[in-house]
Order: structure tokens, then sequence, then C-alpha cells
């Protein structure tokens, strides 16, 4: 029998059924969901046909959830980024930087020392550890005290990361790169974002094949999940995501985009990173990754539609304003 999986269809409406049930515990329910399997068509049920353990995982609250989604702000030390590559080469620039989107509504920095774009080189562990540490150091010297990630793929950046103040870990790869990097975040009982990613971003555009790409995507992360669990990684200090851009085509992001609301199956909070994609320049008329800011923003809105918890943007101060509004629009008040 194929297995069925249960996309919350989610509201945020102030008209609320009173068979509604809330989502991860934050702002947002549903009272119906979409059931999915495989080769076979989507439905739509109440929640009242959905299994106890399903609705159990979709209601339960995420150690990250709130009534308000958390910005995490991009801080790219890397020449060569797609969207921002130099603006912050320099140590300097990334800690007043970093300062500045803290100041605009940042609740995490995201520290990046080597570029993940599609076609992107690696950079030796050296190299990205002289990039990162001195910029993680000057944030806490400079009396930053939120949530610093260490955005890399191996455990030795890491390791360094974390000894100059990172306390969170984000890979791309998901932690199928390098086999110490899980070990070194369960040794420092760190929370880790856990991405839908290629190993090889130097080849991660060439032609990408999915059976069915929201569930083959739902299935790596769960997975993955699992796989940390046992390494001694607690289930709710890791947090999903479905890697939009990363080894997908434009149809790939957009139906990942349309069934985000799938994620919260897996019980532990979502991140949506879309920011400056090239999918978004393509629809928008947009060729130059500085000019998507727009583009980004709606789709970080449809995102928190969806209800995720973390939206990664570069754009951190109009993120914060779009959200404010869309917030006290959908609750007729200021929240």
């Amino acid at each position: 029998m194929a297995r069925l999986y249960y996309r919350p269809l989610v509201q945020g409406d102030v008209a609320r059924p009173p068979t509604a049930l809330d989502l991860a515990g934050g702002g947002l329910w549903f009272s119906h969901v979409e059931v999915l399997a495989r080769a076979q068509a989507p439905r739509v049920v109440p929640v009242d046909q959905v299994p106890p353990d399903a609705l159990e995982t979709l209601t339960a609250p995420r150690a990250r959830g709130s009534s308000r989604p958390q910005i995490m702000g991009i801080v790219n030390t890397t020449p060569d980024s797609f969207s921002d590559g130099g603006l912050h080469e320099a140590a300097s620039d990334a800690i007043a930087g970093g300062l500045a989107m803290v100041a605009a509504g940042a609740d995490i920095l995201d520290i990046g020392g080597e570029s993940t774009r599609p076609g992107a080189q690696a950079v030796n562990i050296a190299e990205e550890i002289s990039r990162v540490v001195p910029v993680i150091a000057g944030l806490r010297a400079s009396g930053f005290a939120g949530v610093i990630s260490i955005d890399t793929r191996k455990a030795d950046v890491a390791r360094a990361a974390l000894a100059a103040g990172a306390n969170l870990i984000n890979d791309v790869s998901g932690f199928t790169h390098d086999p110490a990097l899980a070990g070194v975040a369960a040794k420092a009982a760190l929370p880790v974002c856990v991405m839908h990613g290629p190993l090889d971003p130097a080849t991660m555009h060439l032609d990408p094949q999915y059976d069915d790409v929201v569930l083959d995507v739902y299935d790596w992360l769960e997975a993955r999940i699992n796989a940390l669990v046992t390494q001694g990684i607690a289930r709710d200090r890791i947090i999903v995501d479905p890697g939009i851009g990363f080894a997908k085509t434009q149809e790939h992001n957009l139906t990942l985009l349309a069934r985000l609301s799938l994620f919260h199956g897996l019980g532990v909070p979502v991140l949506l990173g879309a920011s400056r994609k090239r999918f978004i320049g393509t629809i928008g008329n947009a060729p130059q990754a500085t000019d998507r800011m727009a583009g980004s923003i709606a789709v970080a809105l449809a995102g928190i539609a969806q209800g995720v918890q973390i939206v990664r943007v570069h754009d951190v101060e109009e993120t914060a304003q779009a959200m404010a509004l869309w917030r006290a629009s959908r609750a007729g008040a200021i929240s």
C-alpha cells in the first residue's frame, strides 16, 4: 500500500471554524489536509479523517515556533556569492553588515565563507576559516548575543566557528558532505539546519531529476533527520530546509513552494531560503540578483503564509517591514 503524506492547508483568517487546529503551535491554523501519495491523485479531507499521530506531529509546538517567524540575515564573506559577492569580503564590512541586519530585525545571522551558487568551486578549509572566524568573533566582541549560524559543509570549519562564538550549524549538503560534521554538532549540543542539497554545487545545476520532487525531498529530509538523531543530535535541535534553488529547476522550485506546508509533517521547524534566487529573476524580469528584493519578499511571505518558522534573506529591513504588515493585516491589529 502506498504511503500517505498529509499536507495541512494552512489558513490565517480571523474567521476560524471550531474544528480547526493550530499549526505547529504558532498563529496559523488548518481544518483540512491534502492527502498525497505516489502515483495517486491528491485529495482533500477534513482533519477528523487524519490519523491521530499525523495530527499530533502537525500541531506540536516547534522549538523555534512562535506567532512571528524568525528572520535569518545572510552575511556572505565570499568574493563570488551569486548575489552579493564581495559586499562583505572584508571582515569589518561583514561585521558592520551583520550588526545592521540585527538592528533592522534579524533574529539569526548566517555567516558563510564558501559560495554554493551553481558552478561554484570548493574553498579549502584554511581559507574558509580565515573568512568566517574573524566575523563571528567580531560580532560577539561587538556585543551581539543572539544566534550566529555557521553556513558550512565542513567539520573543521564548524569547530573553528563554534570556538569563535557560532551556535548553529547550517549545512547545505544536509550533513552528507563531511561525515564528521554531525559529530561536531552532537558534541556541542547545538541546533542544526539540514538542507536538501547536492554534494557538489559545481554540478548541481546539470539536469536535476526527481520522480516526485515534493515527496522525494520530504523522504530525503526525513531520512537525514533520523540519521542525525542516531548520531546524537536531538530531534528538537533540528531545522529543515527544502533547498529551493539547489539542484532544482524552476518547475521544481515552484512545485515545492506550492506545497511547502507538507514539510511540517517532519515535526521540526521549516526554513525557507529563496532570497534572490534565479527563478525569482526569471519570473520577475530581474536579471541582476540585486534587483530581486520585491520578488524575494513575495516568496518569503508566501512561505510564511504556509507556516514556515524561519526565512533566510538578504534584505532584512524590507522583509521585516513586509512581515509586520502581513501579520497586522491578517490579524486586524498590530501583533
